[in-house]
């Protein structure tokens, strides 16, 4: 049994070292593996969402020049654009990996990309490695993603494989969202504020473009609304809602039949003609060249 386990092991961690090298938009050990690809050991920087359970024994490992340790019971989440690197690692170390880029669910996402992405920032000066209490959950996630990429054209496993990511990602949110307000951070009343205004984009953008809108329901003023999202995610609140849209139009230009006459329609827009230009002026390209390009 544990040479099958060793077996396992060596296999998982040759596709995760080819698929991080490759910097494929999933990255998963698949499992439980016994130690760590390559590149995690010889310096690694991260260009998405990254996680590491660890199941059993512990191991040491630096993040954007810090050090740190990892224990059982605890998981690490290693923000986009750091560089993270294993010391060292116990005999009997076991843990469960994951990097992912949210770029393959951001039609489904939307705006609360915003929220993982501004959680993960926040949380990663002082609690890159707790225990959320949830390792078994996570862990079972990265099991079910597998560490091989379905085929492209295996319909139902590439999507299966997205609607995983999406329910991960949402999970992410809620453990960071309870840690990062038991923290009592002196920023947590603007960062409230700022995710009551991605969920009322989320739930609005389809029908509601202004800004005046979005401020009265916060009872704020629009500009001091725009100058709060701009210093939270670097956006303003306006172009927030034109990316929550152009994410939803690629989705329905891809997935669906649906003329580019009725997806205008159904954002409101008073012709194709000026839907057209707002997709063209947001992406570089116009809606039907878009569906095209496959």
């Amino acid at each position: 049994m544990e040479e099958l386990f060793d077996c396992k092991t060596d296999e998982r961690l040759a596709v995760l070292q080819d698929n991080l090298s490759r910097m494929a938009e999933v990255c998963s050990s698949g499992g439980i593996v016994s130690g760590f690809p390559a590149c995690m050991s010889e310096g690694f920087a991260n260009f998405g969402i990254g996680l590491i359970v660890c199941h059993i024994g512990k191991f040491d490992f630096t993040l954007s020049g810090r050090n740190y340790t990892a224990s059982e019971g605890q998981t690490v989440f290693i923000p986009d654009g750091a560089n993270f690197s294993v010391v060292r690692q116990s005999p009997d170390l076991s843990v469960s990996i994951l990097v992912y880029k949210t770029d393959p669910i951001r039609y489904v996402l939307g705006t609360m990309v915003q929220s993982v992405r501004l959680y993960s920032l926040m949380l990663s000066e002082e609690h890159c490695v707790w225990a959320t209490g949830d390792e078994e959950g996570l862990a079972q996630y990265i099991s079910l993603i597998g560490e091989k990429q379905p085929q492209e054209d295996d319909f139902f496993a590439v999507n299966e494989r997205k609607l995983l990511l999406l329910s991960l990602t949402y999970r992410l949110c809620t453990l960071f969202s309870k840690r990062f307000f038991e923290s009592g951070s002196h920023d947590t009343r603007r960062t409230e504020t700022f995710l009551k205004l991605i969920k009322l984009i989320d739930r609005h953008y389809m029908t509601e473009r202004g800004v005046a809108f979005y401020a009265d329901k916060l009872f704020l003023s629009p500009k001091y609304l725009s100058e709060l999202s701009k210093s939270v995610c670097g956006y303003t609140v306006q172009e927030l809602v034109f990316k929550a849209i152009t994410r939803r139009a690629m989705s329905l230009l891809d997935s669906t039949n649906k003329t580019v006459a009725e997806i205008s329609d159904e954002f409101n827009f008073p012709n194709p003609s000026s839907f057209g230009t707002f997709f063209k002026k947001q992406t570089g390209t116009t809606p039907q060249k878009y569906r095209d390009r496959v």
